[in-house]
């Protein structure tokens, strides 16, 4: 017996120990990964809250008041009688069609010079240094875009020096060709130069893509064997798998051209405007009563945004039915000169544009004295620069605040949003209203929620005027995040993540560890995107914080609508700058976080008197 209890208690103790430590340890394991999991979740149904509440919130708070009702003026009836007044005021006509024609072709315009530039480069390294031409325009605001243009295109503008060389030539600001114009020119040019870059950038994204990427490879590979040029091949067999992809992001383009605000604002006509001007005026107004007619011109931008994506629609259709027709027909060659000609003209001219505008704006911001037709200033000052510095401090201090503060919740939500997708097994409700929810806010008109968002911040939380921005700037701010790291977070090779938790870390650890540091390239131009929309963002800002809070785009608004052009070119200067230093610094960051280390060998002798290498 003694023998046997002293065999037997050596056993019992080695086996409730290991089997122990295990089990406690996989209890937290499966806790710690629980929790982490809700996490995800709730921050991927707040997401879907924070683009969808505030949406529904200011339609339903426009559509009341054009229905009549608005108490506040002491309006308690539903009835017609305020459209019917809408469509009475003069010129209201004139402003719906200039909205959608000016909306409609500039988003043409900008699409097919776009794949123009597309099918000529898809396959060359010209396209990397395409997208650094491109870039300044696409990260400058729209209305620095529409600043620079005043600066070159009005009759005593950097052009009219270029090509002018009589003083008696210079014409009033009102007699320009293509400024103020009664047809819209100078808002689709300003439109065009600021979004074909944007959907050429969604296109070569999409293009990116690995599956599509070698579908497109050997779709080539296939054109060229049977004869076709590269040209030909990108409009027959490229652009039918890409365009699909970047419908959505177009009809958002599309919807943003006809109820922009700053871009007709500032170089539109004024008699009259386009209908998303005046809405912005009659919402303005100090008359109350003004609240109604805004906001019925309002739902029919929403209608004239809705009728202009059928317009579309069946343009594509059109598109799609000719191209069927050129399909069958076998040509190998798609008039490759002419459009090689015309993708070279392009690039020259964005060129040309970007150093001119550059030119243009520092000059003006620095000097003393410019006397037309002379192409340099005559003498320089630090006058301008002095006062703008001056007064910029408050309004750059709340442009970064407010960009540093979106731009990262964004990416936060962002990331756990994304990260909550595999959890999905199956078709759940946030994941049906994602798609959705993310163009949601790109497809509503901004003057057909925002004010009505407006009237609900001011019946709720009514002092709270930096969350109100807060939650504006977040509505535009998350989308672009999402599209921008949702591909390479889906690219993410998924087998170092079950190497990390084959190796005992949490889903926790692995996101934290192993995610974010492979991902952070992304990640932080991802954040360098969201602080360039949110810099770029007017109307949010001006409506929910009614003048209260200033930024530096409000601010250059304001001064290009009749102040000093020296301190407006300032200003532009300060807004092209202010994008550009977040995706320097994001292009910076990424380049020290991901430099290899070096690696030294030296060569020691060991004990034995062998040379052993040693790393």
């Amino acid at each position: 017996m003694s023998n046997f209890n002293s065999q037997s208690t050596p056993r019992s103790r080695p086996q409730s120990k290991p089997l122990s430590k295990p089990l406690y340890k996989n209890r937290n394991r499966s806790l710690a990964q629980g929790h982490f999991n809700r996490i995800a979740v709730c921050a991927k149904w707040l997401l879907l809250c924070l683009l969808i509440i505030p949406v529904a919130a200011g339609v339903i708070g426009v559509f009341l008041p054009a229905m009549g009702y608005f108490p506040a003026i002491g309006a308690n009836q539903f009835d017609f009688r305020v459209f019917a007044a809408l469509f009475d005021v003069a010129g209201i006509h004139t402003m719906m069609w200039l909205s959608l024609f000016t909306g409609v072709v500039a988003t043409v315009i900008a699409a097919l010079f776009a794949f123009v530039l597309l099918s000529v480069f898809y396959r060359s390294q010209m396209l990397s240094r395409l997208q650094i031409v491109l870039s300044p325009f696409l990260v400058l605001p729209h209305a620095g875009a529409a600043i620079a243009l005043v600066f070159l295109l009005s009759p005593s503008g950097f052009f009219a020096r270029l090509f002018t060389f009589n003083s008696s030539a210079i014409a009033s600001a009102n007699e320009g060709v293509f400024l103020f114009d009664s047809y819209g020119i100078s808002i689709i040019l300003a439109l065009v130069l600021k979004e074909t870059p944007f959907v050429l950038l969604m296109a070569i994204s999409v293009m990116s893509q690995p599956l599509i990427r070698e579908k497109i490879n050997g779709y080539f590979k296939a054109g060229t064997a049977l004869g076709y040029s590269p040209i030909a091949i990108f409009f027959k067999l490229v652009l039918p798998i890409v365009f699909p992809q970047i419908r959505l992001p177009l009809l958002a383009v599309l919807v943003f051209a006809v109820s922009n605000v700053e871009i007709p604002l500032i170089l539109g006509p004024n008699d009259p405007s386009t209908l998303a001007v005046a809405v912005l005026h009659w919402f303005n107004h100090i008359d109350l009563s003004m609240r109604l007619q805004a906001s019925s011109a309002a739902v029919v931008q929403v209608g004239i945004a809705v009728f202009a994506i059928i317009v579309m629609l069946a343009v594509e259709k059109g598109f799609t039915f000719y191209g069927k027709k050129w399909l069958q027909r076998g040509k190998r060659h798609v008039t490759d000169k002419a459009i090689s000609a015309i993708a070279y003209l392009l690039l020259i001219a964005y060129v040309v544009l970007v150093v001119s505008a550059i030119y243009t704006l520092v000059a003006f911001s620095f000097a003393k004295q410019w006397t037309f037709p002379n192409i340099i200033p005559a003498d320089v000052t630090m006058v301008h620069w002095n006062t703008v510095l001056d007064a910029v401090l408050t309004p750059l201090s709340n442009t970064v605040l407010l960009g540093v503060s979106v731009s990262f919740s964004a990416l936060v939500l962002v990331l756990l949003t994304l990260e909550s997708e595999p959890l999905n097994t199956g078709k759940t409700r946030a994941s049906l209203l994602l798609p959705t929810a993310l163009f949601l806010p790109l497809l509503v008109p901004g003057v057909a929620f925002l004010y009505g968002l407006v009237w609900f911040q001011q019946l709720i939380l009514k002092d709270a005027v930096w969350f109100h921005v807060y939650v504006a700037h977040m509505v535009y701010v998350i989308p672009y995040v999402y599209l921008s790291l949702a591909v390479a977070y889906r690219k993410f090779d998924n087998r170092y993540v079950m190497v990390a938790l084959s190796l005992g870390k949490s889903p926790m650890g692995v996101f934290f560890l192993v995610k974010l540091p492979l991902l952070i390239g992304p990640i932080l131009v991802a954040f360098a995107l969201g602080l360039a929309i949110s810099f770029s963002q007017y109307l949010p800002t001006l409506l929910t914080t009614g003048g209260a809070i200033s930024t530096v785009t409000t601010e250059a608004v304001a001064l290009a609508a009749g102040s000093s052009a020296r301190l407006s070119a300032a200003y532009v200067v300060i807004q092209a700058v202010m994008p550009l230093c977040g995706f320097g610094l994001a292009w910076w960051l990424s380049n020290i976080l991901f430099k290899p280390s070096t690696t030294k060998i030296s060569t020691n002798k060991s004990s034995t008197g062998k040379s052993v290498r040693s790393v």
